[in-house]
């Protein structure tokens, strides 16, 4: 009986080559905006843009194999993956997949990612701890609401400022917690010949909660965000891209530059500063909410 239930289910699982009924790819629902599809572009030097309308995504090709930031829905994966193509690369070159947070639109699609790939998971300990159960961690402030995704059993946890090296590209863990308890932005140099950018791929730093939870009855969760706010506004940043691009201007950056624009509009020194303060406005209307 063991062997015929298992005939069946690679028999559902694979025919002709093709994957159906991938349990790793089952949609979950949300933002219409985070399934829209966007074209992949090369936001600068060795950086790429591969993700949705409404969630980024962030390839770097580093001369050596591929690095690739957060992995969406389970139901964008093959967009994801055709982008990746798209832009000439392989998918099967990835070899490092790194998350900014344990939250279902921006880590669903990472265990089909990195069976797909082969690339290794990491992020904060915390929020690799999440990825393995594929549950949001307890003390997050949106735990009774998010919704569970694929495990990745696999994640493993960095600590802060620690680097993930591959060929000529070093990106930097920067722990940044408040929006979820292991969030995690990561920075990096992009070249184009002599002129070096600093790159951030910021995490969310939005004051978002559900259930019974409230900043003001939590202040280690909101010294926390505030902490990460300032480490944010603080970081070396010529680049940034934000985990959902709307939230930092990103969506009208990325059709400015599709539609040619000059000088590239991704080059803006003070743009961690205003999403920095962004999120601190955020923060206070929220705080202020609870109080009344």
């Amino acid at each position: 009986m063991i062997f015929l239930s298992l005939a069946a289910a690679l028999a559902l699982l694979s025919v002709g080559g093709v994957v159906h009924d991938d349990p790793l790819t089952q949609p979950i629902p949300g933002n219409a905006d985070w399934e829209k599809p966007q074209a992949p572009l090369k936001l600068y030097g060795d950086t790429y843009f591969v993700g949705t309308g409404g969630i980024s995504l962030v390839l770097i090709d580093t001369g050596d194999g591929l690095i690739l930031i957060d992995g969406a829905l389970p139901q964008t994966v093959a967009a994801t993956e055709a982008s990746i193509r798209q832009l000439g690369f392989k998918v099967e070159d990835v070899r490092y997949i790194l998350n900014t947070e344990a939250h279902y639109d921006h880590s669903g699609g990472l265990a089909a990612l990195a069976r797909d790939s082969g690339a290794e998971v990491i992020t904060s300990p915390i929020g690799a701890a999440a990825l393995r159960t594929g549950q949001a961690d307890a003390h997050d402030p949106q735990a009774a609401s998010v919704r569970a995704h694929p495990p990745v059993p696999n994640a493993r946890g960095i600590g802060d400022g620690e680097t993930v090296g591959l060929g000529h590209t070093a990106v930097k863990a920067v722990f940044t917690p408040g929006h979820t308890p292991g969030s995690v932005s990561w920075t990096w140099k992009s070249c184009e010949g002599e002129a070096c950018v600093d790159v951030v791929f910021a995490s969310s730093l939005n004051a978002v909660a559900s259930g019974t939870f409230t900043y003001r009855a939590h202040p280690d969760a909101t010294a926390a965000l505030r902490a990460s706010i300032d480490r944010m506004e603080a970081l070396p940043c010529d680049l940034l891209i934000s985990a959902h691009p709307d939230n930092s201007g990103g969506d009208v950056k990325i059709a400015a530059l599709q539609a040619g624009a000059t000088p590239n509009p991704f080059l803006d020194p003070s743009a961690c500063r205003a999403y920095a303060e962004r999120a601190r406005g955020r923060l206070q209307a929220r705080l202020d909410r609870e109080a009344s």
